[in-house]
């Protein structure tokens, strides 16, 4: 399979990739022959969907392009700001070539559920208060002391935590690892400093603080 930082659409013959913008964040950029100007949106920070550029033309780009295009980019690098020509040999043979891989599906129900929790009073998504939240989970759980006594890795440690929070507050017992990693992915992408930074920083205060009191 070939490896780039474009994906092919099925919405639209076109390409898309990854961009980080200046102002900060993500935005997705979709390439088509026959348009002389790419599509481009911003990812939100609030609701995590696609904000078009006034600019774009969204009856060559609708919102239905650029939402396959960050679900199919999810976890993709950024592309270098290079210049990239598209021509329909480019599409087809990118078509051909890779090999389908499985869908990445979102959880909506649990994804919803998670941002409404986490919304602030002004209406916009609180990193501050997702981690709050996890930092005094991680404090009160008697299982997340026993990690710490015992050494535990910090990723192994905040995905515990991570998981244990977001099944409890969807409801959902049944909720998959790649289901939660696909929401923190979400997070994480419209987040400026990354979405877990404090949560992070506490466990490895916590575990520091284990080390030395041996």
């Amino acid at each position: 399979m070939i490896r780039t930082d474009t994906v092919s659409l099925t919405v639209i013959p076109a390409v898309a990739y990854r961009q980080k913008l200046k102002q900060g964040g993500s935005g997705i950029v979709i390439l088509r022959p026959e348009a002389r100007q790419p599509g481009i949106a911003a990812i939100s920070r609030t609701s995590g969907g696609p904000i078009i550029n006034q600019q774009t033309d969204q009856k060559l780009f609708p919102e239905e392009a650029f939402k396959e295009a960050m679900k199919l980019t999810l976890g993709m690098p950024y592309r270098k700001t290079t210049p990239v020509k598209v021509t329909e040999d480019m599409i087809i043979k990118e078509v051909k070539e890779e090999e389908p891989e499985p869908e990445i599906k979102v959880n909506e129900e649990a994804y919803q559920a998670i941002v409404e929790r986490y919304t602030d009073k002004t209406g916009h998504l609180s990193y501050d208060l997702i981690n709050k939240e996890m930092i005094r989970f991680a404090k009160s759980s008697s299982v997340v002391r026993g990690m710490i006594q015992e050494g535990k890795k910090a990723s192994v440690i905040r995905n515990y935590i991570v998981s244990n929070k977001f099944r409890n507050i969807a409801k959902n017992d049944d909720l998959t690892n790649a289901e939660i990693k696909v929401i923190v992915a979400m997070l994480d992408e419209v987040s400026p400093k990354g979405v877990f930074k404090d949560l992070d920083a506490e466990i490895r205060k916590m575990l520091s603080a284990q080390k030395k009191g041996k």
